[in-house]
């Protein structure tokens, strides 16, 4: 019987050990459930966390593959890779700018949060009509002040 062998069995064979094949257990398969507190954050100080973390990280990356491609540029002074390196430098710069910009916009956020309109649909004034109009009309209550001061003397 013509009967093939493995690779591992003929690596277990030459180097006179038994081969076995172990089977790793299944990963579970069970969901994790992440749970946050409302009160504690909202969703758009979660989401001002998460970009700003990922930005800091691309910043990060960015930086070292800048170091390495500028390694790469000076050892083999190819014109190809100074043009990556400073596409890369580019990259960096804007992603720079764009956390910048991600603090603007929350400052700009929070701002129109902080803004609060109050409009009165209906009033009610308690008081007589000669006031009420003394109140709307300055300059005729003023005269009125005036008359009957000089009645007075």
């Amino acid at each position: 019987m013509n009967h093939k062998k493995t690779v591992d069995e003929k690596i277990s064979e030459v180097l006179d050990v038994e081969f076995t094949i172990e089977e790793s257990p299944e990963p579970s398969k069970e969901k994790k459930a992440i749970i946050i507190e409302r009160d504690m954050i909202t969703d758009k100080e979660l989401d001002y966390e998460t970009v700003r973390s990922n930005l800091k990280e691309l910043i990060d990356v960015g930086r070292d593959a800048v170091d390495g491609i500028i390694k790469v540029a000076t050892e083999g002074d190819s014109p190809r890779a100074y043009e990556v390196a400073s596409q890369m430098i580019k990259m960096v710069a804007e992603t720079n700018k764009d956390l910048m910009d991600l603090h603007k916009t929350i400052k700009e956020i929070n701002k129109e949060e902080m803004t609060v309109t109050n409009t009165t649909n209906q009033s009610i004034y308690v008081g007589s009509t000669s006031e009420l109009q003394d109140l709307i009309n300055q300059s005729r209550s003023s005269r009125k002040v005036l008359k009957s001061n000089e009645e007075d003397k």
